[in-house]
Parts: C-alpha cells; sequence; structure tokens
C-alpha cells in the first residue's frame, strides 16, 4: 500500500445542513453507558462495513466498542442497530458481555463473498450487513428500533452513541467522510467523544481489537516500512495494472508513457488520467491509469512519461507522480472504447479501468438523490428507470427477488462531475449539473457528447468527464426535458377525479410558532446563510414542516399549484397537521389549504370534509383529511375514522368519507378512505424484504379491510375506494391482503404500474388507489402524474437556498415527494330542471325549455312560443312510461321521428317506419307499425 494518506472529501457530510438550536431541550441521559465528552460512557471505537467485497481483504463487516471508563460496562439492555444512509433499518443485535475498564469488544457482523484475512476472535456475532460507503450505526438502550430522525442526533433520549457516515441523514454533529471497501471509521485512540462524528472519527485502514487486545487499536500508528532500493521498473500502462482486481506491482516505483486523457487538477481529484493508445483492448488488462499528486499536471492530448510509485487506494490503481517528461514524440490518438458490452460486467471494468469510454448504448438517470450534495447521479443501462423488485415480484420468491437485484446491480453506474465538493458544505460552490433550466429528472435520457473516463472511486464505478463540471455540463452531456411532458396530468375520463396527495408535512404550525407559543423546543434546519428553513426536531410531539411563515409559504405555494392543476373533484390528503396537538380545533390546517387553494381558483371552488364527532384519543401530529371541488360533488353523510383498533397504534387510522357528484341521488354515492400507514423507517424487521414494520402494516391492511366493510354497511353505499400512501409496493404483503379482500390496484389492473416514489434509485408505488367490484363500474381511467418523485430534492422547499445556485420555483414540480395518482369515475347521469321559456329571449339548436309543465327542445334559432304550432321550432318531449319492452316516451305531435323509434300512445307501443311529424299513430296507412300493448 502507498504511504500517502488523503480524506475522503467526498460523501463527508451530512445530507443536510447543520440544525441550529432554536431553544435547547436536550438533556443528559442518567446512565453509566452513555458516551458523554468527558471520556465518562462507553463509545462506538471503530465501524466497518466493507467486509468480503470487492478489494477488501477482511472477511466480515464489524463494529468495536471501547469502554474509556474506569469500571466496566454491562451490555445487557443495550442494542446496536443498523440504518441506510437515508432509509430503512438493516436489522437490530442485542448486544451480550462486559466492556472491562479501557477495553474494546468486538461485533463480528456479516460476511461478504471475498477477503482473505479473518477478524480477530470476536466478542460477539451478528448477521447485519452494513454499507461499506454511506450509513448509520446506533448504540442504545432499550428494545425495537431506534428512531430514524434526521439531522443531528446527539443527546437523543436512549442514545448512547451513533457513528453516521458518509451520505447518512443522521449523525453526532456532523456524518464522517465516506466508507469504502478497503476503510474504516475509528475514532482516536482514549474513545474521545465531542458528539461530532467528522470530528471524532477518522478514515483509515480498518483495525479490529478485540476483548482480548487481539489486533490493532484504532489510533495507533502503522510501522513505517525501512526504505528499500528497488530498482526503477519500466513498464506498459497494461503491466502495472495486471488482470486482477488489484496491480502486483504495488509498492514498485514504475516509468510508463501515454497520452493523457483527463485533467483533475482542479476539483479535489488531483491528477490526471493518461492511456497507452498501443494498448490491446482484449488482453484484459487495462491500458489507462489514474497519476496522483501534486506532481501530477499536464495537458490533455499530451503524450507523457511518467514515474512514481504504483498503489491501490479504495480499489483505484494509480500511480503516485514523482516525475513527468512531456515527449517530443506523439505516442499517437486514443480511441474512446464505444462497446459497452466490453464493461457490462465487473470483470469488464477492471479489464478497462481509468480508459476512456464513449458508449453507444443508452442511459437512463434512475438516481438524483445525490446530485445536490455531490454532483453525482445514478445511472441505469437501457431506456427504463430500474424498478423496486417487490414492486412487481413477490417478495417471498426469494431466488426472484435476488436475480432481479443482481440485474439492477449490472445495468448500474454513476455519472459523477469529477470533482470531490460536498456542495452541503461547500454551499457558495454552484451544483454541477443542476441549475434551473437543467432539472436532470429520474427518467431522463442522457447523451454523452463528449468521452468519459471509467473510473472506480467512492466504492463503485463512475463515469467521470474529463475536466471537472461547471454548470449544466452542456457541452458534456446532455438530458432530456422531462418535465414538458408532465406539465399537466394525462386525461383520465370520466365526469369526475379522484386523486390522492401526500402533502409533504403541510404544517401551518411553523418551528416558530411552536416555540413562541411556548409549546416547546425545535431545532432547525437551516439554510446557508443561517436562517432556517425546515423544523428538525421539535419536542414534545412538535411540528415536522417549515421553519418559519416564509418558509411555509413557499410550500405553501408548490402544494397549492399541484392540487389546483390535478384538476380533481375529491382529493385524499396525507401528512397534513393535526392542529388539534396546537391548541387549535382539529381541522385549522385544512382550512388553511382550503383557503389558500380558494384564493388561486375562486371563492368557495373548494370546501373540506369536516372531521368525524369522534376521533381516536392517540392520534398523531399528522393525519389524513379530504378537500373537495364544491361543483363536482357533494357530501353524502358525515366522515367516519376508525377508533381503538390496535392494529393503528403506530399510524394514522383511516378515514372515510361519503361523495356523489353534484345534483346526483344519495343512491349513487361512493365511498373514498384516505390512509397512511406505518413507514418502513423502523419497527420490526420481519426478514423479508419488504422494509421495518411489515407486519404491523399488514395487520393494518387487514383492519383497513374490515372496517371498510362496516362503514358500508353503516352508510348503505356499495363503492368504495381506498386511497393513499401505504408505505408497500404493490407485491408486498399489505398490498396483497387489501386485494385478498376485494379490491383491485387500479394503478397496476389499468396503468401498468406507474411509480409514485424513487427510493435507493428504484422507482415504485407506495402510493396506491384500489377499488372494490362496485367502484371498478364507475372507473374510466387511471394515470400518476409524474410531478415529485422524479424531481431532486434541491428543487423541494425545504431545499430553499442551501446552495448558491437557487433551484426553488413556484412550480409543481417537487411540491412534495410522493407522486399524485388520479382516477377517473363516470357520475350517473343527473337531469338538471329545464328553465321556463321567457318571451323575448332568443334560443338555438338544441336548447331546452319547460313551458305550461311540458318540456320541449328548440330545432333552430327561433323566439317563437312553444307548444303554437306542431310544425314549427318547438319539440315537446314525450313522458317517459314503463312497458314491458322498456322505458318508452310518449307520442307528441311535434316531436320529429327519423325511423326506427320507438313510442306509446293509448296503452299501446308503436314504431316510427319512415319520418314523421304530427301524425297520429293510432291512424291508418300512416308512417307508424303497432308493436302490441306497453
Amino acid at each position: 500500500m502507498s504511504s500517502k494518506t488523503r480524506p475522503h472529501a467526498r460523501r463527508g457530510a451530512a445530507a443536510l445542513l447543520g440544525a441550529s438550536l432554536i431553544a435547547s431541550g436536550l438533556v443528559a441521559l442518567p446512565t453509566a453507558a452513555v458516551a458523554a465528552p468527558d471520556g465518562s460512557g462507553l463509545v462506538i471505537s471503530e465501524v466497518y462495513g466493507g467486509g468480503g467485497n470487492s478489494g477488501a481483504t477482511l472477511t466480515h463487516d464489524f463494529v468495536e466498542l471501547f469502554n474509556p471508563t474506569d469500571e466496566a460496562v454491562d451490555l445487557a439492555e443495550l442494542r446496536l442497530e443498523y440504518k441506510s444512509a437515508a432509509g430503512g433499518s438493516g436489522g437490530a443485535l442485542d448486544l451480550d458481555g462486559v466492556v472491562e475498564p479501557g477495553g474494546h469488544f468486538l461485533v463480528q457482523l456479516a460476511q461478504g463473498s471475498g477477503g482473505s484475512q479473518a477478524l480477530p476472535a470476536p466478542d460477539q456475532t451478528g448477521s447485519l450487513a452494513l454499507s461499506g460507503s454511506n450509513g448509520r450505526v446506533y448504540l442504545y438502550e432499550g428494545t425495537g428500533q431506534f428512531d430514524g430522525a434526521e439531522g443531528d442526533i446527539a443527546g437523543a433520549e436512549g442514545l448512547v452513541d451513533m457513528v453516521g457516515y458518509g451520505s447518512a441523514v443522521s449523525f453526532e454533529g456532523a456524518a464522517t467522510p465516506s466508507l469504502s471497501n478497503t476503510t474504516s471509521a475509528s475514532r482516536a485512540e482514549g474513545g474521545a467523544d465531542t458528539d461530532d462524528n467528522s470530528a471524532d472519527f477518522a478514515v483509515g485502514a480498518p483495525a479490529p481489537t478485540n476483548a482480548a487486545g487481539e489486533g490493532d487499536a484504532p489510533g495507533e500508528p502503522e510501522p513505517t516500512p525501512d526504505p528499500t532500493d528497488e530498482p526503477v521498473v519500466e513498464a506498459t500502462i497494461a503491466e502495472v495494472q495486471g488482470t486482477g482486481d488489484a496491480s502486483e506491482m504495488q509498492g514498485q516505483t514504475v516509468v510508463v508513457e501515454g497520452v493523457v486523457t483527463a485533467d483533475w487538477r482542479e476539483g479535489g481529484f488531483n491528477g490526471f488520467t493518461m492511456q497507452d493508445p498501443a494498448g490491446d483492448p482484449t488482453d484484459g488488462a487495462s491500458d489507462a491509469i489514474f497519476a496522483w499528486g501534486d506532481s501530477a499536471r499536464a495537458e490533455i492530448g499530451e503524450s507523457v512519461r511518467v514515474s512514481g510509485e504504483v498503489s491501490e487506494y479504495d480499489g483505484l490503481t494509480e500511480i503516485t507522480v514523482d516525475d513527468i517528461v512531456v515527449l517530443d514524440e506523439d505516442l499517437g490518438d486514443v480511441e474512446p472504447l464505444t462497446d459497452w458490452e466490453a464493461v457490462a460486467t465487473d470483470e469488464g471494468k477492471h479489464a478497462h479501468q481509468s480508459e476512456l469510454v464513449h458508449v453507444e448504448a443508452p442511459f437512463t438517470v434512475t438516481d438524483n438523490y445525490d446530485a445536490n450534495f455531490y454532483g453525482s447521479f445514478g445511472l441505469a443501462v437501457g431506456e427504463e428507470t430500474l424498478r423496486q423488485p417487490t414492486a412487481d415480484i413477490d417478495p417471498h420468491d426469494v431466488q426472484a427477488i435476488e436475480q432481479a437485484q443482481r440485474e439492477n446491480a449490472a445495468k448500474s453506474i454513476t455519472l459523477d462531475d469529477a470533482r470531490s465538493t460536498n456542495f452541503s458544505s461547500r454551499t457558495d460552490v454552484p451544483l454541477s449539473y443542476l441549475t434551473t433550466d437543467s432539472p436532470v429528472r429520474v427518467g431522463a435520457q442522457v447523451a454523452f457528447e463528449q468521452p468519459f473516463v471509467l473510473d472506480y472511486r467512492y466504492g463503485g464505478w463512475a463515469l467521470q468527464p474529463t475536466t471537472p463540471i461547471s454548470g449544466d455540463g452542456s457541452d458534456v452531456v446532455t438530458f432530456s426535458d422531462e418535465r414538458v411532458e408532465n406539465a399537466a396530468p394525462a386525461d383520465v375520463g370520466g365526469d369526475l377525479t379522484l386523486a390522492t396527495f401526500n402533502v409533504l408535512n403541510y404544517f401551518p404550525t411553523t418551528a416558530e410558532e411552536f416555540v413562541a407559543e411556548g409549546l416547546g423546543t425545535c431545532t432547525t434546519y437551516d439554510d446557508r446563510e443561517g436562517t432556517p428553513i425546515g423544523a428538525n426536531r421539535c419536542e414534545p410531539n412538535g411540528p415536522r414542516g417549515a421553519a418559519t411563515a416564509e418558509s411555509f409559504e413557499r410550500q405553501e405555494t408548490k402544494i397549492v399549484n399541484a392540487i389546483s392543476g390535478t384538476g380533481a373533484s375529491v382529493v385524499s390528503l396525507e401528512e397534513i397537521e393535526n392542529s388539534s396537538h396546537y391548541g387549535k380545533d382539529r381541522d385549522v390546517a385544512v382550512e388553511t389549504l382550503v383557503a389558500a387553494l380558494n384564493e388561486k381558483d375562486g371563492e368557495g371552488v373548494w370546501s373540506y370534509a369536516a372531521s368525524p364527532e369522534g376521533v381516536p384519543s392517540d392520534e398523531d401530529v399528522i393525519r389524513n383529511a379530504f378537500i373537495f371541488r364544491t361543483a363536482d360533488v357533494e357530501l353524502v353523510g358525515a366522515s367516519h375514522i376508525l377508533t381503538g383498533d390496535p392494529a393503528f397504534h403506530n399510524a394514522r387510522e383511516p378515514l372515510f368519507q361519503g361523495f356523489k357528484a353534484a345534483g346526483a341521488d344519495d343512491d349513487d354515492a361512493f365511498l373514498v378512505s384516505a390512509n397512511h400507514f406505518k413507514s418502513k423507517g423502523s419497527g420490526t424487521d420481519d426478514g423479508t424484504g419488504q422494509g421495518n414494520a411489515n407486519p404491523d402494516r399488514v395487520a393494518q391492511a387487514e383492519a383497513l379491510v374490515e372496517y371498510s366493510a362496516e362503514v358500508q354497511e353503516l352508510t348503505d353505499i356499495d363503492s368504495v375506494f381506498l386511497a393513499g400512501d401505504f408505505n408497500a409496493y404493490a407485491a408486498e404483503d399489505p398490498a396483497r391482503a387489501i386485494e385478498a379482500g376485494g379490491f383491485t390496484n387500479l394503478n397496476y389492473a389499468l396503468n401498468g404500474g406507474e411509480a409514485t416514489y424513487n427510493y435507493d434509485g428504484q422507482d415504485g408505488s407506495l402510493d396506491h388507489v384500489f377499488a372494490n367490484e362496485s367502484a371498478m363500474d364507475l372507473v374510466t381511467g387511471v394515470d400518476v402524474w409524474q410531478i415529485n418523485a422524479q424531481e431532486q430534492v434541491g428543487y423541494e422547499y425545504s431545499r430553499y437556498n442551501y446552495n448558491a445556485t437557487l433551484l426553488y420555483d413556484e412550480s409543481v414540480f417537487r411540491a412534495s415527494d410522493h407522486n399524485p395518482i388520479l382516477v377517473g369515475i363516470e357520475a350517473p347521469e343527473t337531469e338538471q330542471p329545464a328553465a321556463e321559456w321567457t318571451r323575448g329571449d332568443v334560443y338555438t339548436d338544441g336548447d331546452i325549455v319547460s313551458h305550461k309543465g311540458a318540456t320541449y327542445v328548440a330545432q333552430w334559432w327561433t323566439t317563437e312560443k312553444p307548444g303554437t304550432t306542431p310544425w314549427g321550432s318547438w319539440m315537446e318531449q314525450g313522458e317517459i312510461v314503463a312497458c314491458e319492452q322498456g322505458d318508452i316516451a310518449s307520442w307528441t305531435r311535434s316531436q320529429v321521428y327519423e325511423g326506427g323509434e320507438h313510442v306509446t300512445r293509448g296503452g299501446e307501443v308503436f314504431e316510427a317506419q319512415w319520418w314523421t311529424r304530427n301524425q297520429n299513430p293510432a291512424g291508418k296507412h300512416g308512417p307508424w307499425e303497432s308493436l302490441g300493448a306497453c
């Protein structure tokens, strides 16, 4: 290994800017185990997640604990949990044992498929599989999963210690830099704990130590190797690279020649790539290499001779430049690799590491979450995004799920910006690729305008531009504009539209108001100037949305524009404030949203369904609700909410409301249920790959189906729609349980399962609208309006002024993180009473009037009085009579019959044989033929 050390500037801070304290409410926990800056508590001393991965030496992941105190610490009642960087739990482990004073405790975790060196004898084992690059590790008291709250959680109740690394959204102070398959995060010797992961931990080679002291303790320097007099070796780049995962010439000083293909002296990479134009692209050894160091300076296109030591850095073979000479001789032109199949496998990528590529295969953006942090995107080979396996595959079919995961991995590669910049800490540096005119949505097609370098760093393969990106990068790569075709939802037909919309913690009660009213304390997420933008942690049971009134206005503007843009008649809302928690009427937040919609669309256009008389006694601070357009629908009865069911102890109880088309009979009503099941972020992991709390969601699904039947019986309404955020993909157990109850998933049955959510670079739908058999007869179409989940989070109100590039605007895009689903509903025909005929008014073809108890239809322009003559401009409409043959209109003198019409007169039914008017059906030899008695 090279003796040089380089900190990871990338992946080194939290996904969100630091939280600032509005009013402190944090207290130290009265337990000997709690970590403390004065060294009086147990700490996590090292975290490693690359065990057995590509390039790793160690076979297992591990977490190491250290006791800096002079008393033994009993681990009984303590748990260790791993969560992904921004998602759910990877499981928890109950600890067992004692950590002696000044001693270590090694917890061996999941084993990978590679590696050659076992850990020292572990003090405890577990099966948790940590990410090798980004994640969160919690050491805490109690049972169950630890709260997955984002931001700085130092001092959280029950927390003993916690490490967030890479792009982790939770941390103490700030996250440590990203790790790799060959690096761990280790605490300084002595267990110093300042409650700041970025300050307390260093990234370096893993050094696990067990209770017996076996292994190298963190912080102890590696012995410096004795200098050698090894000769300088002249070699080709391919000979340096070799055909294995790592160079066999590590530690040797070599001289190689090649053409400079990328200049990364700026941006943090501190070097360049060079490639041998005469190399053999089929021999399994790469003909390119990364040259690193302050001496690594050369211009693209120059032919150079480089001397320096060979090393492996996080899986990338490189040379630390001692000397560089620009050759007079031109070594030739480097031809970029164009065949994706040559690098489709991991083996193929190793064979072409650092080479110039300009592949002709289509690529699609499938992940943009990291774009406003690190300037990188996840790409999928092909014209489609990656799919969540359980969106389409039974999670219990383990082989099929694993095959889908392998296929997703094989299609994936990162598009990077040739920078190590962490934009969440370098807020003065404009973002790469993202601008107001270049949103780079998930689903965008990628067109490479210039060659890129096939690079390996941060634990994965990436396509790097040959110089660092500045601005939108359109000179090297372009992205299709996916906003244009999603500016408005697709037509779903019908007379009414039902929509479900997660409104992203819409809280009119801001963090600022919560504190000002003396309701509690809050920390906030702040913009780059220190202005509070979003609520972080507000206790007790505080708001979860905007930090200030100004920030709330930004949020509300986008949500109002989006809801209005749906054109929906009925909207099921999720994640809206339950105002009763803040000394207000329960419906204040819904009233606030309706008022804002009416300000945009017109007075009285929108209304809401009032809360039921009785509500659950232990409701969450967010709730479900209904709003509706008054010209489209009317309420049928009061709303109904499930109460007293233990299945919803950790979720929002389902809310039912009856609706009918405006002017329709109550017999034509339909029921809608608004739902928001338990999230995947916390709770028990049942090991089925469906996230945390899957058994809870299954119980909620079963309770919902049962309660739906009760509400149907109570209201005597047959047609039922179950809408909302079910936090379950379509093939998962909760969705299947609802379908087993007699419901159809409309988005999948009629719309191909369009995505409402994107997580970890994979599309799927957590939101659904289910219809029972009766409601299915009303459905005319389904659409998922793609305005939120595909958008980069930087365009959200909560990231306002987080970077020198201001992305926020008032458009519908990124109003929330879930896409709304729209369902067209065919309403029964309703007869509108005809207006009374008025003398002097002008009527035209098709106008309907009432005169002296009869109804008339105009045939052409007229001011004539109806009923004056059977030959005039008005046709009298016959009353409907129920006959054995069906409902048949009575004959009238002024009605025009074209032939084929059935009428009734004198208890008899007649059929017109040809055009006729003012000819009595009972007359002989006329145009009418008798069909018998009515």
